[in-house]
């Protein structure tokens, strides 16, 4: 099921500003790379659910973030994809995967609610179908690149083993 974020986003912060909770936005994705704890928004997709825990532990600042479809992230998938040495078949399936997201250009893609309690993070996010869906695709076409970029060179050293150490 595709979640309109837009509405579920605009629903969280008329929620957040009848609450008592105080609101920090932060960058969508500020986040990645920091130890979380992710809520199962799969089996409990209630944001006020989570912003109750969020109460009950005495919390009182909820980081909010959402962020928008951009033109940008398709056209530099693609330009990764074009310098692929893929075959033409598997890079035209993944170029029509990467093109369907297209008609989604300007809608809010992602959203990230979240509270420090006792130095540990706890999110709650959602993401669209679709845009899931496009985030396979460019890890596709990365892991791909990666797989490409190792195979260049045979020595560690990135000069393809003609260099010695000695």
């Amino acid at each position: 099921m595709d979640l309109n974020l837009e509405t579920l986003k605009n629903e969280i912060l008329d929620y957040l500003e009848h609450s008592d909770f105080a609101v920090f936005r932060n960058h969508a994705g500020a986040l990645e790379g920091l130890p979380v704890i992710t809520w199962d928004a799969e089996r409990f997709p209630d944001y006020r659910t989570f912003l109750d825990v969020a109460r009950k532990a005495g919390e009182k600042l909820i980081l909010f973030a959402s962020a928008e479809f951009e033109e940008e992230e398709i056209d530099d998938i693609l330009e990764e994809l074009a310098d692929s040495d893929l075959a033409q078949d598997e890079r035209r399936d993944l170029e029509n995967r990467v093109n369907k997201a297209r008609r989604h250009i300007g809608e809010t893609c992602a959203l990230e609610i979240a509270f420090d309690h006792n130095s540990h993070l706890y999110l709650y996010e959602a993401q669209p179908d679709w845009y899931e869906d496009f985030v396979d695709a460019c890890d596709e076409i990365n892991s791909t690149m990666q797989i490409e970029d190792t195979t260049q060179g045979s020595g560690e050293d990135g000069l393809g083993g003609f260099y010695s150490n000695n």
